[in-house]
């Protein structure tokens, strides 16, 4: 028996023993006000979003090395099973439950889903079950703390991991949301527009990554040549988390709409313009044309797109997903140079991507961006991408602080060596190591 893994476990126990107070799920399951269309979309968009989750673990653990590829897989996986609880329990509470000064939800609302059924809600979901709207919500919030993981891949504890992104998904991610999505959110009434996540997902995991890489330092071997251990695993991830965005963005306008076509178009068109932007920049610095590079670019259009997705044309979509490829590439190119082990660049893809797309979204944004004239969402969106930076960075760093305090989040030298699969996991992608060597390593790691 593990003595530290117990107060996990119980909290667990009581979280079983107090969900089986929920009595009110199945009400409202004849509501009149369900559109069948809106909520078979809904439906499909909700899936396609948790279907990112895996696809980012196999984006992620083809980049890594071999050694790291189950650990960093699973650090994904894990977000499916751990935030699901914690949106539960009072994450949607304080993202959506009533404002408390516009800054975040009261968590008593719907706690432990409480009063979350099949009937419809006004404010927030009118034509959809509003138990929809609430598990929509929720793959946002599984992916978000998943992408961080990129930053500090190869060298993070695995229990101090699980009890950050607790910590980042209550006190960071839901407080966000609030303030962006509920009607009475700080960021909304102020005017600033997120039809995605450009802030709430892609800002605040780009952020909150740099935190991390600064509070566990370098890899033992950063500096040196990466051979990543599998591109075709890369480009696999790629291709499930562009299919996934198509639910991630068109899936944002909650309802089978023109609002939803006109967000899958800007999606595909930004993250097709953003690939071929990266390849031809890398070709014109005299770097060849790669997968990873390719891959790395379509992510970026993707991120970039999320804020402005239903709300500019196709067009601009273009010059979003172009614009943000180029930045994020020379943003890598210096990130490099700074010695900050962002292991798998994500400040520069998602957080800049996201600092891109905010920016043009104050640009192009329909009737009330920058080129209709209207300076005023324009100056906000400068705010918000400072508000929000600020926000995500001082808060991660204080729980980064505070993790590490708790439970050291760096593993030592020597489980650095033998990579995470073995020491943190006891598994490992060799056929040649057996289960005796795995003891071992693990032994002489701790």
């Amino acid at each position: 028996m593990s003595k530290k893994w117990i107060p996990g476990f119980a909290l667990l126990i009581i979280v079983a023993l107090v969900s089986l107070l929920d009595t009110s799920s199945l009400n409202g399951l004849n509501d009149p006000n369900i559109s069948g269309a809106d909520t078979a979309w809904m439906l499909a968009a909700t899936g396609l979003v948790l279907l990112m989750t895996p696809g980012l673990s196999f984006f992620y653990g083809g980049m890594v090395s071999r050694k790291n590829v189950i650990s960093t897989m699973l650090q994904s996986f894990i977000c499916m099973g751990i935030i699901t609880l914690v949106w539960i329990c009072f994450g949607f509470s304080l993202a959506f439950g009533d404002s408390i000064g516009g800054f975040v939800g009261d968590p008593r609302t719907f706690a432990f889903f409480k009063g979350v059924g099949a009937a419809t809600q006004a404010e927030l979901a009118p034509t959809i079950p509003f138990v929809l709207f609430a598990l929509f919500q929720m793959k946002f919030a599984i992916i978000t703390p998943a992408l961080i993981t990129g930053s500090f891949a190869e060298r993070v504890r695995f229990s101090s991991f699980l009890f950050f992104i607790i910590l980042f998904s209550i006190f960071i991610y839901s407080p966000l949301a609030h303030m962006t999505w509920h009607p009475e959110g700080f960021l909304r009434k102020w005017g600033v527009l997120d039809f995605a996540g450009g802030t709430v997902v892609h800002m605040s995991a780009g952020f909150a990554a740099i935190a991390a890489a600064i509070i566990l330092g370098k890899r033992k071997t950063h500096g040196t040549a990466h051979k990543p251990y599998n591109v075709p695993f890369v480009l696999l991830g790629t291709g499930l988390l562009w299919f996934g965005w198509f639910g991630f963005n068109a899936g944002s306008a909650l309802g089978a709409n023109g609002a939803a076509a006109m967000a899958f178009a800007t999606t595909t068109v930004a993250s097709a313009a953003a690939m071929l932007a990266w390849v031809l920049y890398d070709a014109f610095m005299g770097r060849k044309i790669s997968g990873m590079g390719a891959s790395i670019g379509a992510v970026v259009g993707l991120v970039a797109i999320t804020p402005a997705a239903g709300f500019v044309t196709i067009g601009q979509s273009v010059f979003i997903g172009v614009a943000a490829a180029i930045v994020s590439n020379i943003v890598v190119y210096y990130k490099n140079k700074t010695g900050i082990d962002d292991t798998l660049d994500v400040f520069p893809c998602h957080g800049v991507g996201g600092i891109v797309g905010m920016i043009l979204t104050g640009v192009f944004a329909q009737e009330v961006g920058l080129i209709y004239g209207d300076t005023s969402t324009f100056l906000k969106h400068l705010a918000a991408v400072f508000l929000v930076g600020g926000f995500t960075f001082g808060l991660s760093y204080l729980f980064f602080k505070l993790t590490n305090m708790i439970i050291p989040m760096r593993v030592n030298d020597r489980a650095e060596e033998y990579g995470l699969d073995i020491t943190q996991h006891a598994e490992s992608l060799s056929k040649s190591t057996t289960p005796e060597q795995i003891s071992e390593m693990i032994k002489a790691s701790n």
